[in-house]
């Protein structure tokens, strides 16, 4: 029998709007004569939702922002009931959905604690034998007989998280709160997550933006868009085609990404392209083959020990590579007029998606910055990835074997 049973579950919401003096005569008005009043416009964050899910499951629930991911897990929680279907949970639920979701800002760290067991039905005599554990890895000691209103968010999340992982409810509920704290408590937390999962056998529900983290720790994964489960299966298979949508929202509005520039006013980029292996001016390149990428610039005044640099990063800037002309590039003297330079990639390494470019110049033997820009242009790698790539940004030419066979 299920832990979790979901079934046809529609929640909606009357959106608000500020009404005018006529509307609410009018409506007052029809209110006395027993006429219906006008109704304001419904939103579905949930449409017709259902699945179940096994003892000792972890599920992953993935979605664009306003897809009905914390709409659905509040209502797992019971913290909100829905408007038509029903929710069956068997079982006892420790939910972490929101930062201090379950703490009482006017209790101790230390009473919040006792509150959170009791509302588990956990008996007090147990709650102590965990204290100190809870106590200890929420890393609060110093604080924990001082009131949780007097903490910071990030101290309230790790009280929240200590607690819900600490005492034995059934099933675990948690709402992108791993990434709390600084990245030692982040790993803490994420070894204390596959400790619970791999060891304890417990069932856990996982709502996170870290698709990858997703990809981990889930043996299945849900693909909420508008409300509406898109999809629901393998995680590798649910989390490529998340992906394949984010690549394409991503595409769509990268026209409209701000480009970060900063100049001395002696060099003006002119154009960036990328040329594939055939030769051809494309934005998409395939993955594993080589390529080139061209930068034509105006020289405004002459410069002297010219550097040039580029790199590529993701569409939250995290920075992938760099890499640099001065070790097969010697400019002792580049002269004012238009100039174009190329870098040749060989065997492009990142694996499929969207990332972006950065490009720097430096003059002289200071290595003065003339030149840099980030968000330059955008491009998207395309093609098939081997069975053996499964994570990250790039794929590895590696090769595995064993000794003394």
């Amino acid at each position: 029998m299920p832990i979790i049973e979901v079934n046809h579950v529609t929640k909606e919401y009357q959106l608000g709007h500020i009404t005018s003096l006529k509307e609410n005569v009018v409506n007052s008005y029809r209110r006395m004569t027993g006429k219906p009043l006008h109704k304001r416009e419904e939103f579905k964050a949930l449409d017709d939702v259902s699945f179940s899910i096994e003892q000792g499951e972890v599920v992953g629930i993935i979605g664009h922002n306003g897809a009905g991911k914390s709409t659905l897990l509040k209502h797992l929680a019971n913290i909100s009931k829905p408007t038509k279907g029903n929710v069956i949970v068997r079982g006892s639920v420790a939910p972490l959905i929101e930062v201090g979701a379950g703490v009482n800002p006017e209790l101790t760290g230390r009473e919040n604690i006792y509150l959170n067991g009791a509302i588990l039905g956990i008996p007090k005599k147990i709650i102590q034998q965990k204290l100190d554990e809870i106590i200890e890895f929420s890393e609060l000691e110093q604080f924990i007989d001082t009131p949780v209103k007097r903490y910071s968010s990030g101290m309230t999340v790790k009280l929240g998280f200590s607690i819900a992982t600490s005492l034995d409810a059934d099933i675990l509920i948690v709402d992108e709160v791993l990434a709390v704290g600084d990245l030692a408590f982040q790993r803490k937390c994420f070894d204390r997550m596959e400790d619970m999962i791999k060891r304890q056998g417990k069932t856990v529900l996982l709502v996170s933006h870290n698709i990858r983290q997703i990809q981990r720790l889930c043996n299945r994964v849900i693909l909420l868009d508008h409300g509406r489960i898109n999809m629901e299966g393998e995680p590798q298979v649910v989390c490529d085609s998340f992906y394949e949508q984010s690549d394409r929202k991503i595409r769509a509005n990268i026209d409209h990404t701000k480009t970060h520039t900063i100049a001395s006013g002696e060099v003006e980029l002119v154009e960036l392209y990328f040329l594939d292996h055939a030769k051809r001016k494309v934005d998409s390149l395939s993955y594993n083959e080589n390529c080139s990428i061209h930068f034509k610039i105006n020289v405004l005044e002459e410069l002297e020990g010219v550097t040039f640099g580029f790199g590529f990063h993701t569409t939250d800037f995290l920075y992938l590579t760099t890499h640099n002309s001065e070790e097969q590039l010697n400019i002792n003297r580049l002269p004012a007029g238009d100039h174009e330079i190329v870098c040749k990639v060989n065997r492009l390494p990142l694996l499929p998606g969207i990332y972006l470019v950065r490009f720097g110049i430096t003059s002289g033997k200071a290595a003065a910055g003339v030149f840099y820009g980030e968000s330059l242009a955008h491009f998207q790698v395309i093609g098939d990835i081997p069975i053996t790539v499964r994570d990250g940004f790039f794929a590895l030419e590696a090769n595995w074997m064993q000794l003394g066979v």
